[in-house]
């Protein structure tokens, strides 16, 4: 079984469309949650996923949407939350609103989290990864640091496939990952998009340049 993963979308339309034309036959969909924040198309974004996401998780920019709350975000992040809200409409909160913190997949042999299997919020950089992470299930799937990587283990793998959105490794590519159930083995995937689009985009909706800027360069 091939499994198709993604996380931290966060209302890159021209991104997520570059990597659903790249990602090669899968079985199912998971996403580790932020679909929206940032970016000038959450509803597109949401109205993508609501159609094709097998299993999803909530990320801390989409609570902060359907909740109104906050999570110390800096000016770019609030910027991204309140277009957010005023962008979607009732179906697609409730969509948004009705992602658990943690749910299984696959059979239960996936397990996703959008921040750390003990706290959603929580950053799991790679340096954290190891098999202490892991519960009963074989796979268990992160986002959250917009870092992609991932470390198979005896008790299972551990794996954070990147940013679709808006990278911060330093890789601008549109980041996602392939995860094979049957050799219990990740591929890690990029795909180009066309970043100078979307930094137009955030021009033209009145969010702040630096949205866009900081594509460029994966950070």
């Amino acid at each position: 079984m091939k499994v198709g993963v993604i996380s931290d979308v966060h209302a890159n339309r021209v991104a997520l469309d570059a990597v659903f034309d790249d990602m090669p036959p899968v079985d199912a969909l998971l996403c580790a949650g932020d679909v929206v924040g940032y970016n000038p198309w959450p509803a597109e974004c949401v109205e993508v996923l609501r159609d094709r996401v097998t299993a999803g998780v909530m990320g801390n920019h989409d609570r902060a949407v359907v909740s109104e709350t906050a999570f110390g975000f800096n000016s770019m992040a609030s910027a991204g939350v309140e277009y957010a809200r005023r962008e979607l409409n009732d179906l697609q909160r409730e969509w948004l609103a009705a992602r658990p913190d943690s749910t299984n997949a696959c059979d239960g042999r996936v397990r996703l989290v959008h921040g750390h299997p003990n706290d959603p919020d929580h950053y799991t950089y790679p340096e954290e990864f190891g098999p202490h992470l892991l519960g009963d299930e074989d796979v268990l799937v992160m986002g959250h640091t917009h870092v992609q990587h991932h470390e198979v283990f005896d008790e299972g793998a551990v794996l954070n496939p990147g940013s679709v959105g808006q990278p911060r490794d330093r890789d601008p590519r549109a980041a996602y990952a392939v995860l094979d159930l049957s050799s219990l083995s990740v591929e890690d995937r990029r795909v180009e998009y066309d970043v100078e689009a979307v930094r137009e985009a955030v021009r033209e909706a009145g969010l702040p340049e630096r949205i866009g800027a900081r594509l460029a360069d994966g950070r």
